[in-house]
């Protein structure tokens, strides 16, 4: 997968009060919405965030990476986590103004009542399905 550009800076969640991003706090929050990432490392290059570490499968190595994009004030992220058993990528998707889950799948699938895939596909991130902003990064698996 290799590097990511968030593009906002604004976007994402605030890690430890602060509006600069702190590689312990996204460590944290990645280690607390689960992605299975073993010897998982985090570390702040000037404006990018770079993730390290190994896992069995396609799905946490794309969630850590788009968690710790989504972390308010990291534009870009560097993912380098190794995948012992992989699978197909996903694709990823800015979230512009005026879009639903329903319009995003309806893109991506050419149905839009696919949207519960992309939902699943971004937990823990997404809490609710109408809690999606501008700038926000979308994970979307391959069409079953």
């Amino acid at each position: 997968m290799g590097l990511f550009d968030f593009f906002r800076r604004d976007a994402g969640k605030k890690l430890g009060g602060t509006e600069a991003p702190d590689p312990e706090h996204t460590k944290a929050e990645l280690g607390r919405l689960g992605p299975d990432v073993q010897g998982l490392g985090v570390a702040m290059n000037g404006d990018t965030v770079t993730v390290k570490g190994q896992t069995t499968n396609q799905d946490a190595k794309e969630k850590a990476a788009l968690l710790a994009g989504n972390v308010h004030g990291v534009p870009k992220v560097d993912e380098r986590i190794t995948v012992t058993q992989p699978q197909p990528e996903s694709q990823f998707y800015t979230v512009q103004s005026g879009d639903t889950l329903s319009k995003v799948a309806k893109q991506f699938y050419h149905d839009a009542n696919k949207y519960p895939a992309i939902f699943e596909a971004n937990r823990p991130m997404l809490k609710d399905l109408d809690e999606i902003y501008p700038g926000q990064v979308l994970r979307i698996p391959p069409a079953a």
